[in-house]
């Protein structure tokens, strides 16, 4: 072991979390072999006799087996090259004043039960309130292994049709909210940016973020006037902690650009078009006149909007995965 390993702690947590991950995976993937073994003697039972408990028990193990499968399966489908990466999840208001504040706001809640379901740390790096109700945009940093892999099926522009609770006549409105999610590179990043290209910004920062917020000017925005990328960071406590934390968020957003950039080239020199990409509409939740929730890539329908509202994402995240959109 490199005798440095313990001094560099955060590269240090991040192998052992990944070797903890790894070890669950081999633990289940143990145990649905157990249990198969355990169903096939069973099975060699029934043939001998027909005993209707244990037809029973193989019956009510099969729903068990066929759960666990489909959740190794996902496992397989995690292989580019960042998915087992961090990740960094922004939400957008779009155009529409309150209604899209309010959905922003709802679509945040949903991403933080999503990820408390598969127990992934989140920290909230900024926070924009809208001015009524809502949220106009937030930024979070999400870790945990397979985060991105999992997340990045979630990138694009999320459409929401119900009866407004802001109309005092009661109409049906449409509102949008934008979801970006980038990997967080765990390599140096080799990303060279001028001073000239940068328009930073310091502001008093104002929502969720801890204690230290709102005292000071502290809050750091950064825009980089080549791509027109917008980061903001507000939940260190002091103006140079969040710049690094903001440059460091650009440097993410910047190199994830250059790949897209990359493939987007060899997609056209081999005469393919990717099927979706960030500003394209992946997802409508109805809630009047019907309840519906789809997936326009992959066309996955339910009408239990409550539950993905919920942070119950699996089975449609599952079906992007499975469907290879890229």
């Amino acid at each position: 072991m490199d005798v440095n390993f313990w001094v560099a702690k955060n590269n240090a947590n991040e192998i052992i979390n990944e070797l903890n991950n790894l070890k669950n995976i081999v633990h289940n993937i143990k145990e649905l072999k157990d249990t198969i073994d355990n169903n096939l003697l069973l099975l060699d039972i029934l043939e001998l006799e027909n005993d209707l408990k244990t037809q029973k028990e193989v019956e009510k193990s099969i729903d068990s087996i066929n759960k666990q499968v489909s959740e190794l399966e996902l496992f397989t489908l995690l292989n580019e090259p960042y998915d087992k990466n961090n990740c960094i999840l922004e939400i957008h208001a779009g155009a529409g004043g309150t209604e899209a504040c309010d959905w922003a706001n709802m679509l945040y809640r949903m991403y933080l039960r999503y990820m408390e379901r598969h127990n992934f740390k989140v920290e909230i790096l900024s926070y924009l309130e809208g001015e009524e109700v809502g949220i106009k945009n937030v930024a979070l940093k999400v870790s945990g292994m397979y985060a991105y892999g999992y997340l990045k099926c979630e990138k694009g522009v999320h459409r929401l049709v119900r009866l407004s609770p802001f109309d005092a006549n009661n109409k049906r409105h449409t509102s949008f909210a934008s979801v970006e999610v980038i990997p967080e590179f765990q390599e140096n990043l080799d990303i060279q940016i001028s001073e000239k290209d940068l328009k930073i910004d310091v502001y008093r920062s104002s929502g969720a973020g801890g204690q230290h917020i709102n005292t000071t000017d502290s809050a750091v925005r950064i825009t980089h006037l080549p791509t027109k990328i917008v980061v903001s960071c507000q939940n260190q406590r002091s103006q140079i902690q969040n710049r690094e934390e903001a440059m460091n968020m650009l440097k993410n957003k910047l190199k994830l650009l250059n790949i897209e950039k990359k493939q987007q080239e060899l997609n056209e020199v081999k005469g393919e078009s990717l099927i979706t990409s960030f500003g394209s509409q992946i997802r409508s939740y109805v809630m009047h006149p019907y309840s519906m929730v789809k997936d326009h890539r992959t066309n996955y329908e339910t009408s239990n909007v409550s539950k993905i509202l919920d942070g119950e994402l699996d089975e449609v995240i599952e079906s992007v995965l499975k469907n290879n959109v890229k």
